[in-house]
């Protein structure tokens, strides 16, 4: 296996072999702690996506699509041991590419590729069909049949646990995988591939090609032979794809942005709630779909939840990622570093009140403070726009109609928090809020076994769980005429 910190081009992987570009092209992925290069990767272009679509195609019609769903299930659950007893290798390779904290891979990322690969292994031979009792003279049932050929387009904020929430169902309902990493977190989607390979699992199920999205990602989208494809990143792609789908009738699941709220009330064991509050928007740098990087706060504490949340910023530990007791490490690229930083900027001619942070640190490496602005209203765009960093906006509330207005009025409905000791208002907020998530009196937690997604511009369809089988199985209905 090549080592991952080498600069040494990676090269595609496609019907089991590693494969140079059709254009000799390649790229640089950096390590955002640095600035430095840390690989050259080949890059994919229509052509290789061709490729790998073919290759995925002959492995359905092969070996795969005639395989025992026992013996898929099994092939994931050899996957899983061979991602445990690599772990060290993986986590340094996803903490180098992406600037994550080695601590907090260990401890969520790892972790839910694992649980991810062994709940989707025991599905494989659990995925049914029903016998419905239509007529007298027919014996009538459906079963589910692998949706095809998935095209499945990662983001660079969980690279590896985004990426196996899009394998495992796929491979365990008997469907093969064109895998495009985002471009500037490829590694451990390729090293993820070649452990596939040794697991047994056939030449072409799992094809990585790494690219852009422009390019990479569109011939995914446009290539006549994809059956599905799943896209978790950006509301501005996510149109694009569903745009380019509806040429050919693909299958779309959609996980796109947030701005979350999380709502504090009066009542609420504050202490827990600041401390959740700051984990939840300066987790993973503020690089979550579901960051709470809205606070929304009941007036009478407005002031008390601002003071200790800033403080609780003031004091993490910020700095190489590859260090255990590293709290928050870099932004993953430069581009997205500016941005955020434009955004406080945004915040500041706004006439929001930056509390703490707000800066760049240091020159090396994409590194900004944890920032808590103070004096946000609901109307600016620091409340309303989708900043990814670690930038939270506290906006104070008079009453709970108040609150459900700020919560909703936004364009995102991924998920929200509400921080209450009063059961019914519990059970009202949860009712009334948009969001494909509630959190109560936590932030942040999900499992597999729950669907996960949201509505309006955080998209549509539901991952994980068994909403995930419907994303890649077809019913097929068999009536058979028992002539009586």
């Amino acid at each position: 296996m090549l080592d991952r910190t080498t600069t040494d081009t990676h090269r595609l992987l496609i019907d089991g072999r590693r494969i140079t570009a059709g254009s000799g092209r390649s790229f640089e992925t950096l390590n955002p702690a640095t600035g430095e290069v840390l690989a050259h990767v080949a890059e994919a272009d229509a052509g290789d996506v061709d490729a790998a679509v073919r290759s995925s195609r002959a492995a359905l019609n092969g070996e795969w699509g005639h395989m025992r769903a026992a013996d898929r299930g099994a092939l994931l659950l050899r996957l899983a041991e061979l991602i445990r007893s690599n772990s060290d290798e993986l986590t340094r390779i996803e903490s180098l590419d992406s600037g994550k904290p080695v601590s907090a891979i260990r401890r969520q990322d790892l972790p839910a590729v694992i649980d991810t690969l062994t709940y989707y292994a025991g599905m494989a031979d659990k995925i049914n069909g029903q016998v419905i009792p239509a007529r007298t003279d027919a014996l009538t049932y459906t079963i589910r049949e692998p949706l095809g050929v998935v095209g499945a387009i990662v983001p660079w904020n969980f690279p590896l646990m985004i990426g196996m929430w899009k394998i495992a169902p796929a491979l365990a309902c008997g469907c093969t995988v064109v895998l495009k990493p985002a471009e500037i977190t490829p590694l451990s989607a390729l090293m993820i591939g070649e452990l596939a390979l040794e697991a047994g699992i056939p030449a072409g199920v799992l094809n990585v090609v790494p690219g852009f999205g422009q390019v990479a990602g569109q011939a995914i989208v446009d290539h006549p032979d994809v059956d599905k494809v799943t896209f978790t990143g950006s509301p501005r792609v996510g149109h694009q794809i569903l745009q380019g789908a509806a040429g050919n009738f693909k299958r779309v699941t959609l996980e796109l942005g947030g701005k979350s709220a999380n709502i504090i009330f009066p009542d609420a064991d504050i202490d827990s709630a600041v401390k959740a509050a700051g984990s939840g928007i300066f987790f993973n740098t503020g690089q979550v779909c579901s960051a709470g990087s809205r606070i929304l706060v009941h007036e009478s504490i407005h002031d008390e939840v601002v003071e200790r949340l800033a403080a609780r910023a003031a004091g993490m530990r910020i700095g190489d990622p590859l260090e255990s007791g590293t709290n928050m490490g870099p932004i993953v690229s430069e581009a997205q570093m500016n941005r955020i930083l434009d955004y406080i900027d945004i915040g500041r001619k706004e006439g929001a009140h930056i509390v703490t942070g707000g800066n760049r640190i240091g020159d090396r490496g994409y590194y900004v403070e944890p920032t808590v602005f103070a004096g946000v209203r609901h109307e600016m765009r620091i409340s309303q726009e989708e900043i990814f960093g670690p930038v939270a906006a506290v906006i104070p509330f008079a009453d709970e109609e108040d609150a459900i207005r700020i919560a909703n009025g936004t364009a995102y409905s991924l998920a929200a928090g509400v921080w209450t000791n009063d059961v019914t208002r519990a059970h009202r907020f949860t009712r009334e809020l948009r969001a494909g998530t509630v959190w109560v009196n936590t932030y942040g937690p999900t499992d597999i076994r729950l669907p996960w997604g949201g509505v309006r511009d955080s998209g549509f369809g539901r991952e994980h769980g068994e909403a995930a089988i419907d994303n890649f199985t077809e019913p097929k209905v068999v009536w058979i005429n028992t002539g009586r």
